[in-house]
């Protein structure tokens, strides 16, 4: 998937700003590159979790049909462990086939994003390319 650095500057900054709790988001795509980012509100407001705003998603997830593009990608951060999905991002991923996982660790001082795809709790990197 193909990311502006504005973009991704746009995750990062969100997940600062959410932190101590995790944030959350849409990312819709046309052809494996990013249009839009959608920050979401995490409704559990949690250092440990996140669940994105029902109605909320249910807005965005028209916008993305109604602009002929699709979602591509969840992101939400991890504020005390790496950027790697934990086993509630695993069975959480049931919810969203075929959509990659950016996950934003802002744990350390230096924040590091990874982008993994969970296919059938199968855990597999995926390339994230910052244009």
């Amino acid at each position: 998937m193909r990311i502006t650095r504005a973009q991704l500057d746009d995750m990062v900054a969100h997940a600062c700003a959410e932190a101590p709790n995790e944030c959350c988001g849409m990312v819709a795509t046309r052809d494996d590159e990013v249009v839009t980012v959608y920050p979401t509100t995490n409704v559990e407001a949690s250092p440990f979790r996140f669940v994105i705003d029902g109605a909320e998603q249910l807005r965005i997830y028209n916008e993305i049909e109604a602009a002929q593009l699709e979602l591509g990608a969840i992101y939400h951060s991890h504020t005390r462990t790496e950027p790697r999905p934990s086993q509630t991002d695993i069975n959480f991923s049931h919810a969203w086939p075929g959509v990659l996982w950016i996950i934003v660790g802002v744990a350390q001082e230096q924040v590091e994003v990874k982008t993994w795809r969970i296919d059938d709790g199968d855990v597999r990197e995926a390339e994230l390319i910052v244009q």
